[in-house]
């Protein structure tokens, strides 16, 4: 992994932090310390855990003298227990102590501390190498706030805005048209020098059929007609399980949907909002995105296909850069929205490709632990139960993308900013 030198490192690394702590700033005391359920954090938390990751896997190894900030905030704050487990995440909602003013002087005092460390000759190449790790740890995490803060406000009667609402674009977007790609061996996988997760290599072959990919995501007004369709009435369309599902929760239209009368509307970060039917859905599982792709007489891609499109476009679209922190319409021609927008699920289970093992350092000892336990973080372990996603979406910062990049979750997640691309096979006429 080529490597900035630790003084070049120091503006990235502010700007990066910076940004976290104006994600919460609009939030009272109060948002920050909530956790709606299991599956999300507080805002709190992820300030604390991100201070947490630099400390625990950057100045812990080569600061002299380490003393850590709270003895233990070390478990408190980590992702594991001291068992090397992870801890269960259901319960940081109950940590009303530290304030969030403590955590903040967590914050500061980290900033301070790796200041001093990035200003003296590096003693090896791992500490800018975990430095930018960090760095892309916490960019995943700045994501994060923004989708558990969603789910947070959406539980309150009052429907209050993260943020004043913008006018977003309503352009009717184009047609749904079907673009040929041809089969055959096709390389995927992380290639270069820059920084990658684990998960992203080893770079290998896979075959592929012929195969088509939608021009554009499905939009809100698409998948409304799958619901006025009785999409989920239908048990033939949903996997069993995704069937099962859907009943137990008794879901019938995406999370964030709210039906006023006869019209629809959409609670979103600037509040709600009229359902914007030219905007691509999100908020979808995997198993609605399925159901919805058999219903339409289509498939999800494999994230090889996936892939091997999105190699071929520039990376440009609707990120958490733009401020909008919604998804936004096109009417552009050809292949749109691959990134930016929505996460796209994929057919493909999570799992190590061929030839993978965790990422090691190239130091021996301690150090090389260090790299290994950090790496562990949120990839090796979280092969099992979960699906890929692709592409980024509207609240992702644009940095975090490449064409390789890997997300992940369980069959059952909504309250990502997951959204929906078709696929089908393809067979040259004659």
């Amino acid at each position: 992994m080529m490597t900035l030198a630790p003084t070049m490192l120091w503006p990235k690394y502010t700007s990066i932090r910076k940004r976290t702590m104006a994600l919460i700033a609009p939030l009272s005391v109060e948002d920050c310390c909530v956790q709606s359920m299991p599956e999300t954090s507080p805002a709190k938390w992820h300030v604390a855990h991100t201070a947490w990751f630099f400390e625990t896997f950057v100045l812990e190894p080569y600061e002299v003298p380490f003393k850590p900030f709270h003895e233990t905030f070390r478990a408190m704050f980590s992702s594991y227990n001291a068992s090397g487990e992870t801890h269960p995440d259901s319960r940081r909602g109950l940590f009303t102590r530290p304030s969030l003013s403590v955590i903040q002087d967590y914050h500061r005092n980290i900033d301070e501390r790796m200041h001093r460390l990035l200003r003296l000759p590096p003693k090896d190449e791992m500490l800018p190498m975990l430095t930018i790790l960090g760095l892309h740890h916490e960019q995943q995490h700045q994501e994060l706030i923004l989708a558990d803060i969603k789910h947070l406000l959406s539980q309150n009667p009052l429907t209050p805005c993260y943020q004043m609402p913008g006018a977003l674009p309503s352009i009717p977007p184009g047609p749904l048209k079907w673009h040929d790609f041809e089969g055959g061996i096709r390389e995927i996988g992380y290639a270069g020098e820059g920084f990658c997760y684990d998960n992203e290599s080893p770079r290998h072959k896979e075959y592929l059929q012929p195969y088509q990919l939608a021009s554009r995501l499905v939009t809100n007004s698409d998948y409304l007609e799958f619901i006025e369709a009785g999409g989920y009435e239908n048990s033939a369309l949903w996997l069993s399980e995704g069937w099962d599902w859907l009943k137990s929760n008794q879901h019938s239209h995406p999370m964030y949907w709210l039906r006023k009368g006869v019209d629809w509307q959409e609670f979103t970060l600037n509040g709600v909002l009229p359902l914007s039917l030219n905007a691509p859905v999100v908020h979808v599982s995997y198993y609605e995105a399925d159901a919805y792709a058999r219903w339409f007489g289509a498939r999800l891609p494999t994230e090889a296909e996936w892939e091997n499109a999105a190699s071929q476009q520039r990376i440009a679209g609707n990120f958490g850069e733009n401020g909008h922190f919604h998804p936004i319409p096109s009417d552009a021609e050809g292949l749109v929205q691959l990134y930016g927008d929505a996460w796209e699920w994929t057919q493909s289970s999570y799992s190590a490709y061929p030839g993978y093992s965790p990422a090691k350092a190239k130091a021996d000892g301690p150090i090389s632990a260090v790299w290994d336990k950090a790496v562990g973080e949120y990839n090796s372990r979280s092969m099992v139960d979960q699906y890929v996603l692709r592409g980024g979406c509207c609240v992702t910062p644009l940095e975090r993308i490449r064409p390789s990049f890997r997300n992940f979750f369980p069959a059952r997640t909504r309250w990502q900013f997951s959204g929906i691309r078709l696929a089908r096979d393809f067979a040259k006429p004659g």
